[in-house]
């Protein structure tokens, strides 16, 4: 490095360049030296030099001395020797020093600075090769969630690289259900110390995988919480030995279904639901009758899929809220909970013998099992799952061995339910033979205009005409028949059956009345108006002829999708009449909506009337009501004469009860209808 330009003597701005330039370029002697050689120029002294370390003792006399920096951070000094000295001479050696004492200062904090920095970078270099070496994925994320650092092991889990990932906020990485955790604060937790979660992330190719996730806080320099740091790590294999495991120990590997400890937990769960509701629960245990044989006799690979496909007809016929389990062998046990009565555990059990009836083809074998069920009810036979589940065994033992035919055997724990038990099968199964095979009959009850006394329609019931019992009341089968969704085939049959005598009657020349058919809420379905409108086509009559009567409990379900249905309907030109009204609880505001022609007031009101002043008022509302709807309104269970006056005097339109006709067969209707009574023309 080139001297330093030197001053003239006397030369303070030359002198003060020529420091400046010395303290940049040199260091040591050698600026030592130069310093010295500048003091000389400045004061014409060959004697100057500049002196590190503090001042010496000298006579004021001998040696002229300026200290380069303060006592206690003295740099070192300027000495001038050899002749006399003047004020001019230390004023100059004394700025010359102080200017020389900062410039040294400045340069050695700047020096400093640039090695602080050096090393914040170095030790910046050195983390971030750390953390790329990290198999683990760590980014960083600001406090609204945006990703501020992205490591090499998050390039190699996510599929993304860093450039790609930077900015973006970290929801893209969720997947679309995942709301796990958050990325902002206030969350006291994080702050104080971090969590982990198990959490399912998504990659850059579509993989959703599983990660084990710790979230941490990020501070500033102050510890104030600014981000935080995510480590993960791919758990996903662990995951799906742990979901091997589960399902290894709690379902049937043969069939998939929940084994006995798994069957006992969801039990006991639902019971504590039907405990809070104050409701009934269910527990069938099911024994297959000849599975040991055919298992003994053509092999244990033909005796698995037989259970697979038993499995298989269980599951397909209970609903989605029952617990079917396999507990071990040729036995099934299922628990009910969203159960009214302990006797539609029965209407189950049947629904599940009936699943059995048609044979297996396995093998190049049709192979046929039948089963015994055993029922126990919460709470009375017991209020836990090992409880119910022991006492349905017992059951299904009794079962067993109570009847002839095992295919068919069903038995509750306690026999005061039996009885009662055989008694519905018995309606049942009665019921389902009856449809096919002509024991079902129609009554018509007439209905009859107050105004004129003529009649203007009739009500289709349906009889069952049983062949050993004889008529079977309708309070005693139409209830089942609703519970087991019989009432289904036995409306289609209502609706069938009414349509072809009404065409008899057109064809023999009679005027168009009403007949009445009641539509259940189970049929009242969007394909119900095009199975009208096919009946009445089949039959060539007019829908004049036909009149539909629903309940009010058959509305009260998604009001839209029903005012549409009977939109439908009325657009055929047939009728719809609100039976049984004021018994339900359908809301005024939508009654005006329904495209109705006729409110029915329930006999529960017209039994009362004129005595009861409550009967009488409910009556005299809905007549009133009706009215100013523009509906008509009909009476049913009309006995007395002075029912019937009241009913005329408070406005209603027409009756219908014992007083003018009871339900009849079809050629007694007929004939009483040809001599008794005038039809509307």
């Amino acid at each position: 490095m080139s001297e330093t330009t030197a001053s003239a003597p006397g030369d303070v701005a030359g002198s003060s360049a020529a420091v400046c330039q010395a303290v940049l370029q040199l260091r040591g002697e050698a600026l030592h030296a130069e310093l010295g050689r500048i003091a000389g120029g400045l004061l014409a002294s060959p004697q100057a030099a500049f002196v590190a370390g503090p001042p010496a003792g000298h006579d004021a006399d001998e040696v002229l001395s300026a200290r380069v920096g303060p006592d206690s951070d003295c740099l070192g000094r300027y000495e001038l020797r050899g002749r006399s000295f003047g004020l001019e001479d230390r004023r100059q050696l004394d700025a010359l020093a102080t200017l020389t004492a900062t410039l040294l200062q400045m340069h050695g904090l700047a020096q400093r600075t640039t090695h602080a920095y050096a090393q914040v970078e170095a030790q910046l270099a050195h983390q971030s090769q750390i953390l790329d070496q990290i198999h683990e994925s760590v980014l960083t994320t600001d406090r609204m969630g945006y990703i501020t650092s992205w490591n090499r092991g998050a390039e190699q889990l996510f599929g993304y690289t860093t450039v790609e990932a930077l900015g973006r906020h970290i929801l893209f990485l969720y997947v679309d259900d995942s709301q796990d955790e958050g990325t902002d604060f206030p969350d006291a937790f994080a702050e104080q110390g971090g969590r982990m979660m198990e959490v399912r992330r998504r990659k850059k190719s579509g993989e959703v995988f599983w990660a084990s996730l710790s979230l941490s806080p990020l501070r500033d320099l102050e510890d104030n919480p600014v981000g935080l740091i995510a480590y993960l790590t791919d758990i996903t294999e662990r995951k799906l030995a742990e979901e091997r495991l589960h399902h290894l120990a709690y379902y049937q590997e043969l069939t998939g279904l929940p084994n006995r400890t798994l069957f006992a937990r969801l039990v006991d769960q639902g019971l504590m639901s039907a405990q809070r509701n104050e409701g009934t629960a269910c527990v069938l245990y099911i024994d297959l009758n000849r599975f040991k044989l055919i298992n003994g006799t053509l092999g244990r690979t033909v005796g698995d899929e037989l259970l697979r496909q038993v499995a298989q007809r269980f599951r397909s016929t209970l609903r989605d809220e029952d617990v079917v389990s396999h507990l071990a062998a040729d036995e099934f046990a299922i628990g009910l909970f969203d159960v009214r009565q302990h006797f539609e555990a029965t209407t189950v059990a049947q629904k599940l013998l009936a699943a059995l009836e048609a044979p297996f083809p396995i093998g190049g074998h049709d192979l046929r099992v039948g089963a015994s069920i055993g029922i126990s009810v919460y709470p009375q036979d017991g209020t836990d799952a090992e409880t119910l589940l022991r006492m349905a065994d017992i059951a299904m033992q009794r079962a067993k061995e109570r009847i002839d035919n095992p295919d068919q055997g069903v038995a509750f724990y306690r026999l005061d339910m039996n009885e009662g038990m055989q008694h519905r099968m018995q309606i049942e199964s009665g019921l389902r033979h009856a449809l096919g095979h002509g024991e079902l009959l129609l009554h018509y009850q007439p209905k009859f205009e107050i105004g004129s006394g003529r009649l203007v329609g009739a009500e289709a019931l349906v009889r069952w005409m049983h062949p050993q019992r004889g008529m079977v009341a309708p309070s005693e089968f139409i209830p089942l028949a609703e519970t087991t969704g019989l009432i289904v085939q036995v409306g289609e049959w209502v609706l069938e059956q009414a349509c072809a005598q009404a065409a008899i009657w057109q064809r023999a020349g009679l005027p168009p009345f009403r007949l009445a058919v009641n539509v259940s809420a189970r049929e009242f379905t969007s394909s119900l108006p095009g199975r009208v409108a096919d009946t009445l086509e089949r039959y060539r009559i007019d829908a004049s002829w036909l009149e539909l009567e629903i309940t009010e409990s058959t509305l009260m379900h998604d009001i839209d999708y029903v005012i549409g249905i009977m939109d439908r309907i009325s657009a055929l030109g047939v009728a719809l009449s609100l039976d049984d009204f004021g018994t339900g609880y359908s809301s005024l505001s939508y009654l005006k909506r329904f495209p109705i022609d006729t409110l029915k007031i329930d006999r529960s009101f017209t039994t009362g009337i004129p005595f009861d002043v409550s009967d009488c008022a409910i009556a005299s509302t809905i007549i009133s009501m009706g009215r100013k709807l523009g509906h008509r309104v009909i009476a049913e269970g009309v006995e007395t004469v002075e029912q019937m006056e009241f009913l005329r005097q408070a406005g209603c339109d027409e009756v219908q009860g014992y007083l003018y006709g009871k339900p009849l067969p079809e050629h007694e209707f007929e004939k009483a209808l040809r001599e008794n009574w005038l039809l509307v023309a």
